[in-house]
């Protein structure tokens, strides 16, 4: 393996999706987008209209200048959440996928320190199958999904979806779970507490789900990454453990399954990377910096510095772990920016 500093957790949405969108727009007829003064926007059924889209999602030379400031080699890069548009008929969300991922794929043709990870049509668990298996066959790292197959709802553990975990596990796929938002929870309507905490309780409950359901289990091939350091599971790992005991069997073994993801080290706080990593166990969390988004972390390695793990777990965190877990691009830049 290669002596290189990975952020496993970016966002990265093209410029040809804006620029190519209305030669394509009839395969999508149900997605919305208006370019405005105040910016782009997206729309799809029954949704809301999207934020603006950030210029810094599609600004690659502000994010290399980032990454050469903090010393990251590489980057494996995702979409962005708002764009994924699991609300779509499923034929639609077939295509605006491929789409979506034609546009990351030609955006980073020629930038070899990112990796772009997929994304599929959740709300079909047979297309998202389809989609994963073309991604992966193309030369992606790995795929991003949201929390939520329906976009304004639906659970990971419903059985429609078992087709796209089973190609998932056959694949051996890397499967970025990120959260979106807690939808009719008034109470995060202040102080943008769907950013700060609204996220994490997304993350909670539908990591949950696939604990007491036994996905993560049944499906082991799978490599499964929690964004933010998994929100609040490392804590209340023992509450999901107790859970599970006085199921009597009827849930499957929190722990165990616990024990076979993987997660970013996006906790911003030494003492919680620390404590992440002895719940976990070695091995099992990797840089994640969630940019180029403000709540983001401005300098992931410094949780890793100064906390008070090893060497060795230092270099598995910073960037070996991530060489296993993800298949990285096999023209990947191979001159590290940290030896220079």
């Amino acid at each position: 393996m290669k002596n290189l500093i990975i952020d496993i957790h970016a966002h990265y949405l093209p410029k040809l999706i804006v620029e190519r969108f209305d030669a394509n727009a009839a395969s999508f007829p149900n997605v919305k987008l208006t370019r405005g003064d105040k910016g782009v926007t997206l729309q799809f059924p029954g949704g809301e209209v999207t934020r603006p889209i950030s210029p810094k999602l599609g600004d690659l030379e502000d994010r290399k200048a980032w990454m050469q400031q903090n010393n990251i080699d590489h980057q494996l890069v995702g979409g962005w959440l708002d764009s994924f548009g699991y609300e779509l008929p499923a034929a639609e969300g077939l295509a605006w996928s491929r789409f979506i991922n034609d546009c990351m794929w030609d955006g980073l043709t020629e930038e070899t320190r990112f990796t772009p990870l997929a994304t599929v049509p959740l709300q079909d668990g047979k297309l998202a199958a389809q989609v994963l298996e073309e991604a992966m066959k193309k030369g992606f790292g790995g795929i991003m999904i949201g929390t939520l197959p329906k976009g304004q709802g639906g659970n990971l553990d419903d059985p429609a979806l078992d087709p796209f975990w089973e190609k998932a596990s056959e694949l051996k796929a890397a499967v970025v779970l990120h959260p979106m938002f807690i939808c009719g929870e008034p109470r995060l309507a202040d102080y943008d507490m769907v950013n700060a905490v609204g996220r994490l309780a997304d993350t909670t409950i539908a990591v949950s789900r696939l604990l007491f359901s036994g996905h993560i289990l049944k499906y082991s091939g799978m490599k499964l990454i929690l964004c933010h350091g998994g929100a609040a599971l490392p804590f209340g790992l023992g509450r999901l453990i107790r859970n599970s005991a006085i199921s009597h069997g009827k849930y499957a073994d929190a722990r165990k399954g616990f024990e076979a993801m993987f997660f970013d080290s996006c906790v911003f706080d030494p003492d919680a990377l620390d404590f992440l990593v002895k719940k976990a166990g070695k091995g099992r969390v990797m840089l994640g910096s969630d940019m180029p988004f403000p709540i983001g972390d401005p300098a992931p390695q410094n949780a890793v510095a100064n906390s008070t793990q090893d060497a060795a777990e230092r270099g598995a965190i910073m960037g070996m772990t991530a060489q296993g877990v993800f298949s990285l691009r096999r023209d990947l830049c191979c001159d590290p920016i940290n030896q220079k």
